[in-house]
This record gives structure tokens, C-alpha cells and sequence, in this order.
């Protein structure tokens, strides 16, 4: 064999080397996993700024085995922010379902809504930080809207059965409190010896409901 064949040889077998390595990294991701990295890539560039192809850097993969699994960034964005929407729509449609007690609902409201918040840490931050330029952001503000709203009804009705303090508008309260409860996500980081989910939650609603000053 002269050398132009053998460089001809080893130029497609590099090739295929190349392409089953390619087709193994792809097949070690599920669409679960690729979320999880486009996600991460989401919170660090915003999602505007990322581009198609870094989240195939990131991922270590090409652009068309992200195809393989998702139609596109937009669909990572939707399920990404459809997975924190869920878990906070499931909490309070079980808090919808108790019986009485409108102000422990509001105290469960904050509580999981805090747990919510710290296990599911990176796709809170991101739909709390999408900007609402495509259809899709938009469409994660919209619902992010309408959870703002059934907590703040909580709010309301437990005012309006007079268990809360009369002196405070029960809006204003709401997003006071809750705005608290978002702004976890810019200093949270998870890791050993960091306080847990519980944790958080639990001097979250302390501080709500108790306040600081020592009685």
C-alpha cells in the first residue's frame, strides 16, 4: 500500500472513530440531561445570549444530536421553566385543598415554596430570570403571573379573616414577603455543610412570621 492510500485509510478511519464517539456522547444523554445542561448554560449566558452552539459545547456533542432529542433552545427553555412552574403549581393546588386555617396556608405557602425554590435551585433562577423577548419567555412570565396571584390571595384571605395585621396592605405584603422568598435564588448555593432545603425554608417563614426581635 503507497502512502497516499494508507494517509486515505486513516483518514476514514479517524473519521469513523470520530463519528462513534459522537454517536456515544449522544446516546449518553437523555432529554432529561441535556435540560440539565442547558439549563446551566441558560442561567450563565441569560438565554438570549446563548447560542445553539454553546450548548453544544457545553454538552460536549454537535448541534444535530441536540436535534436528535429537542426541537430546539426554545424547547429547552419551556421545559425548563415548566419543571419549576409544576412543582410550584402542585404545591398550591394542595394548599388549595385544605380544609380551613387560612393562615397556616399562607405559612405552608412560604415554607414550600422555599423547599420548592431550593431543590429545584436552577430552574427557579431561570424563570425568574427570563426577560419575555420570544413567545416562549413570555408564555413562563404569564404563569409565573398567575402563581404570583394565587399567592396572593392566600394573603388576602387570610387577612380578610382577620389573621393578619390590619395595618398592611395584604398586596404589598405579598410581594414583600415572596419577593423575599425569590431573592434566595441569588445567593443559595447548594453543597456540604450548606443549610438545606429545610433549613432555608424553615428561617424563611420565621423571619415572616416571628420576625428577628428576641421576645
Amino acid at each position: 500500500m503507497n502512502s497516499q492510500n494508507t494517509q486515505s485509510s486513516q483518514r476514514v478511519q479517524d473519521s469513523q472513530r470520530a463519528q462513534t464517539g459522537a454517536a456515544a456522547r449522544r446516546a449518553t444523554y437523555t432529554p432529561d440531561s441535556l435540560l440539565e445542561v442547558a439549563v446551566t448554560v441558560f442561567n450563565e449566558r441569560g438565554y438570549d445570549g446563548t447560542s445553539m452552539e454553546d450548548l453544544a459545547r457545553a454538552a460536549g456533542i454537535t448541534k444535530s444530536s441536540i436535534y436528535h432529542h429537542v426541537k430546539g433552545k426554545e424547547e429547552l427553555l419551556t421545559r425548563g421553566v415548566n419543571r419549576a412552574l409544576d412543582a410550584l403549581n402542585a404545591s398550591l393546588d394542595t394548599l388549595e385543598a385544605l380544609p380551613d386555617g387560612e393562615l397556616d396556608r399562607v405559612e405552608q405557602a412560604v415554607f414550600r415554596a422555599v423547599q420548592i425554590l431550593v431543590d429545584e435551585l436552577p430552574y427557579v433562577t431561570l424563570l425568574l430570570r427570563v426577560r419575555g423577548n420570544t413567545e416562549a419567555e413570555r408564555a413562563a412570565q404569564a404563569s409565573r403571573r398567575a402563581i404570583d396571584q394565587r399567592l396572593a390571595g392566600f394573603v388576602e384571605r387570610a387577612a380578610a379573616a382577620g389573621a393578619l395585621r390590619t395595618d398592611l396592605d395584604p398586596r404589598l405584603a405579598s410581594r414583600l414577603v415572596f419577593g423575599m422568598v425569590n431573592s434566595v435564588v441569588e445567593w443559595y448555593r447548594p453543597g456540604p455543610g450548606r443549610w438545606s432545603a429545610d433549613d432555608v425554608a424553615s428561617a424563611v417563614t420565621h423571619v415572616v412570621f416571628d420576625g428577628l426581635r428576641r421576645r
